[in-house]
């Protein structure tokens, strides 16, 4: 199955599906590592304004994708546009996924987040007026204000996370990506990284790229999902995308999407219970084959 755009409209350059151009698509993208297959097929457009989930579980390919996606990984077929990313001076920005800083490190907050201004320049920076009012505007941005000074080792993980995203949006990039921003914080601050990661794509017109295991956390604020499973895609609205008969195809056995609560559990079956699905790029009418979803 290649990547489909679920829902009414051809994925075509990966155009945005709520009617902004994209500023990074990703057209028809594959990646063969070490002769294996990673991904196939792959394609999306990211927005300016927008938060695009990219979700699916260990081994899906999402840390390809992401690679790709920051010109990391060379694609083995397809392509990657970045046409209306570059126009802004920040181009990609990268946040990384989180990991245990020593509580010791004597880096503050805002000296992180400064390195997003010159960290790539040799030498200590001079601190200039203009320097710290962007750092400070940044810090504001994401509500870090409060501990600007203190040791980013002694901040709480979702603390760390706003840090984070400040230190990416401080040279003012077009896109944002972020690798399992929601990892290991407890359900709250799941619930203010995620709705600050929608505040700020709004507002300051970033395309936010934002990789997760699970989609419930980014249902409030997702515009899109780019959905991942044994290396292919769907993409689309959360409605159009996260149905039982969309991911049925996408995983080739038999998944059941339940909402409860205004959450969603997506529920794969058994190998056992493994159904066929007969190749979707076969032409409508022959021997059971699929048409893709468009």
């Amino acid at each position: 199955m290649r990547s489909e755009a679920a829902g009414g409209r051809a994925a075509g350059s990966g155009g945005a599906a709520l009617g902004r151009p994209p500023v990074l698509s990703v057209e028809d993208v594959g990646v063969v590592l070490g002769g294996r297959l990673i991904v196939e097929g792959v394609r999306f457009g990211l927005a300016p304004g927008e938060v695009t989930g990219l979700i699916g579980p260990n081994g899906a390919g999402k840390t390809t994708v992401l690679r790709v996606v920051l010109g990391l990984v060379r694609p083995t077929s397809g392509l990657v546009r970045r046409e209306g990313a570059a126009r802004r001076p920040g181009g990609l920005a990268y946040v990384p996924q989180q990991h245990l800083v020593d509580a010791e490190l004597p880096l503050r907050a805002r000296d992180l987040v400064g390195l997003g201004l010159d960290g790539h320049r040799l030498g200590i920076p001079l601190p200039t007026r203009r320097r710290r009012e962007l750092v400070d505007e940044a810090l504001e941005r994401v509500g870090a204000a409060g501990f600007a000074d203190d040791r980013i080792g002694r901040l709480s993980g979702g603390q760390q996370q706003r840090v984070l995203l400040a230190h990416a949006l401080v040279a003012r990039p077009a896109v944002v990506v972020l690798d399992e921003p929601l990892a290991n914080l407890d359900v709250r601050s799941e619930q203010e990284v995620a709705e600050l990661l929608g505040r700020v794509a709004a507002e300051h017109e970033v395309a936010v790229l934002v990789s997760a295991h699970d989609v419930n956390p980014l249902l409030p604020v997702m515009s899109r999902v780019v959905y991942l499973a044994e290396g292919r895609a769907v993409w689309g609205t959360t409605e159009e995308v996260v149905r039982s008969e969309v991911l049925t195809r996408l995983y080739r056995h038999h998944v059941d999407v339940l909402r409860v609560h205004g959450r969603i559990l997506v529920v794969p079956a058994g190998p056992a219970t493994r159904v066929d699905v007969p190749d979707p790029d076969r032409p409508p009418g022959s021997d059971g084959g699929v048409e893709q979803v468009r």
